[in-house]
């Protein structure tokens, strides 16, 4: 039996796991089979341990992250010891993409909240990818409008609203982006706990309780 080389390649991407989830990001979802696989030929596979820095603020900006399988969060860290999650992030999202164009450190920390797998696509390989497909610099300025938008939010919800106000707004986003719908509500697996809520809205646990 003869099989065509498209066909392979379709055959590849559906029996290996990563490629399928890069398939499924919108920055990719363009790329045809052959763009997929040589995209996915320029990363590299890396684990981190849960309660690990991925990525550390004012660390250089060297490579793009696809987070696999696991979950982390983006967060700042102030000097008395508190901490703002940003956005807590799942199997399927990226980041790291700002610092690699403007050549800056890292605006914020990425913490590997349970062990966690990683697709790293060093900025070298990036640019090359870009300069062969141009659209995904499209899509990926249509992302990073879109997560300038949420910062905003944040930013309005932390000078506007109150600590009830921000916390019913969180609650609102999580169920939205994270649950799922069943016919007696919307049903959140991974329910934050109070901490991680009061990181979010930028208060303490008791007040949150």
């Amino acid at each position: 039996m003869i099989h065509s080389r498209d066909n392979l390649e379709t055959s590849f991407i559906k029996r290996n796991p990563h490629l399928v989830l890069l398939r499924k990001i919108n920055i990719f979802k363009h790329l045809n089979d052959e763009a997929l696989i040589s995209l996915y030929r320029r990363m590299s596979v890396r684990r981190w341990h849960g309660g690990s820095i991925v990525m550390g603020q004012h660390e250089p900006g060297d490579a793009l992250y696809v987070l696999v399988a696991g979950r982390a969060k983006v967060v700042l860290f102030g000097d008395n010891g508190r901490e703002m999650t940003l956005s807590v992030l799942s199997p399927g999202d990226f980041f790291g993409e700002m610092a690699l164009f403007d050549g800056k450190p890292r605006s914020a920390n990425v913490v590997a909240e349970r062990d966690a797998t990683l697709l790293v696509l060093e900025r070298e390989s990036f640019m090359a990818h870009l300069t062969e497909h141009p659209e995904t610099a499209i899509r990926l300025l249509k992302e990073m409008a879109s997560r300038l938008r949420s910062a905003n939010e944040i930013i309005n919800n932390l000078a506007l609203h109150d600590v009830t106000s921000r916390l019913t707004r969180t609650l609102v986003n999580i169920a939205e982006d994270r649950g799922e719908n069943h016919d007696d509500g919307i049903l959140i697996r991974h329910r934050p706990t109070q901490q991680d809520l009061a990181n979010m809205v930028g208060t303490c646990r008791e007040t949150v309780s």
